[in-house]
């Protein structure tokens, strides 16, 4: 009896020293290509913003349908055509990788944006979380979420402006 309590207790024992692999990490080839785009982005270096995504890659920015890292890449550019300064702030910034149960591999980007309107000089701040799906050291999917509201009441501001400015003119003519 004391050899089949013993032989348990030594079956526990190695069973509960089972390491699980790591699924969690805050360095990786991964995160740094993330770190990458996000320069690349603020510096409007497109071809590198490109180059961190595979050629079919879908970006599910606050939607549930996708559309192509070109695409996106267009919107971005249209948006901060708008700003004459904009970026995100380092010391504000979480990056990490997760290897999920399928083996898939995420980075999750936590950060906030700031931006300063051409048209007024508003500041814009706003808190931004990126998460992307890796495939073979590139990005195959990207959901990201943010609220737009912001941005979108500072254009329409800037616009009812535009349009009191044209109609002073007209009336003073």
């Amino acid at each position: 009896m004391k050899k089949l309590i013993l032989f348990g207790f030594i079956v526990t024992l190695m069973l509960s020293c089972s390491k699980e692999p790591q699924r969690y990490y805050s360095e990786a080839p991964e995160i740094e290509s993330i770190k990458l785009r996000v320069k690349a982005y603020e510096d409007q270096d497109w071809n590198t913003w490109k180059s961190v995504f595979i050629d079919t890659a879908q970006v599910f920015h606050n939607k549930n349908t996708g559309i192509s890292y070109l695409e996106s890449m267009k919107r971005h550019q249209e948006m901060i055509s708008n700003f004459s300064s904009y970026g995100f702030s380092d010391d504000k910034t979480v990056l990490e990788m997760v290897i999920d149960k399928e083996g898939n591999k995420w980075v999750n980007y936590w950060s906030v944006w700031s931006g300063k309107l051409k048209a007024n000089g508003k500041e814009l701040v706003i808190p931004v979380h990126l998460t992307s799906q890796f495939v073979d050291g590139k990005v195959a999917k990207e959901y990201g979420y943010y609220d737009t509201a912001s941005i979108t009441a500072a254009f329409i501001e800037i616009e009812a402006a535009e349009m009191e400015k044209n109609n002073t003119e007209n009336l003073l003519e």
